[in-house]
């Protein structure tokens, strides 16, 4: 048995929580995928995977292995890409996390990353804060974009890099106001948040972090519950701006995701105000003393002159000092 193949095959059953689909990402037939399980549990011991007529968890000595094999999976492929790296060249995979606002901000991240060291593969995923608080735990991720004033899940620990302030916006359909096409450029004239009482809007979901900043910012705004009319909501940044773009509906969408608007679309851009919100958005990592030469490619980037220089364009906001 290949010790390190078996944990990897554990925690993908444990991700995916499905004998097919575990075997399908690894690459490996199911039967393959659940003899080497076996084969595991032998070596061990204990039973790991709870069986039923289909996947039904991890027995508690199961949950300890699991943690045994991410730690042992994240050192392996640490001590691999230190191997594989030169002194100015960073070798190896970055698993990365993003809170849906902040995603076009992280894929900008990524191709100069890549740029700067082709020999790095950057995995991005769009996660929810809790997410991204369990990704980073459980060493899943290796940094994540997000909303570094917010209190981790559980009370864990993590290390921040301050990135910039997300700022807000509403965005109306052009047709609607009375306006002509196109997304608004330069400076618009501000609204207040009581001024989307009545509205119809399609916003992010409720477990969204993203949607707690609005439904706060509404309640301070003097906007009552039943004043605001929700039409849509998705969990999906590319369904929400899609929406948006289709007209008739209106939202409230940070400067990064206003910057992905297509320019023909017939909408109307307006700083939201009354009250003014700014949302600090970061780097995340776990509190470490050894950090893998991707991940310290990864954090150089994110504080270079260079790379904060451009965080404006992309943000639509001014970056932290």
């Amino acid at each position: 048995m290949n010790l390190l193949d078996a944990l990897r095959y554990l925690t993908a059953l444990e991700q995916h929580r499905h004998f097919g689909r575990a075997a399908q990402a690894c690459h490996i037939t199911q039967p393959a995928l659940s003899n080497a399980l076996r084969a595991l549990e032998a070596d061990m011991g204990v039973a790991i995977v709870r069986r039923g007529r289909s996947y039904e968890g991890l027995t508690p000595e199961g949950e300890r292995v699991l943690a045994s094999a991410r730690r042992m999976l994240h050192e392996h492929e640490r001590l691999r890409q230190d191997l594989a790296s030169t002194s100015s060249q960073a070798s190896g995979v970055l698993h990365l996390g993003s809170v849906p606002s902040a995603l076009p901000v992280a894929a900008q991240f990524a191709v100069w990353l890549q740029r700067e060291h082709p020999g790095v593969k950057v995995l991005l995923r769009s996660l929810s804060s809790p997410a991204i608080d369990a990704g980073l735990e459980n060493l899943t991720l290796d940094l994540a974009l997000g909303y570094i004033d917010r209190p981790a899940e559980g009370g864990r620990r993590r290390q921040t890099w301050p990135q910039y302030e997300e700022h807000y916006f509403a965005v109306l359909d052009a047709a609607a106001q009375g306006a002509g096409s196109g997304v608004s450029a330069g400076p618009a004239t501000p609204l207040c948040w009581a001024d989307l009482a009545g509205r119809r809007l399609v916003l992010l979901a409720p477990e969204m972090h993203h949607r707690a900043i609005v439904d706060a910012a509404l309640r301070e705004g003097g906007v009552p519950a039943d004043a605001v009319q929700v039409a849509v909501e998705t969990d999906s940044v590319l369904a929400l701006v899609a929406a948006v773009q289709a007209g008739g509906l209106a939202s409230v969408l940070p400067g990064a995701l206003v910057r992905s608007l297509h320019p023909s679309a017939a909408l109307v851009v307006h700083p939201l105000e009354a009250p003014t919100v700014r949302t600090a958005v970061g780097w995340m990592g776990r509190p470490s003393e050894q950090t893998s030469r991707v991940v310290a490619a990864a954090l150089a980037l994110a504080e270079s002159d260079a790379w904060r220089a451009h965080l404006p364009r992309l943000s639509g906001a001014l970056p932290t000092p």
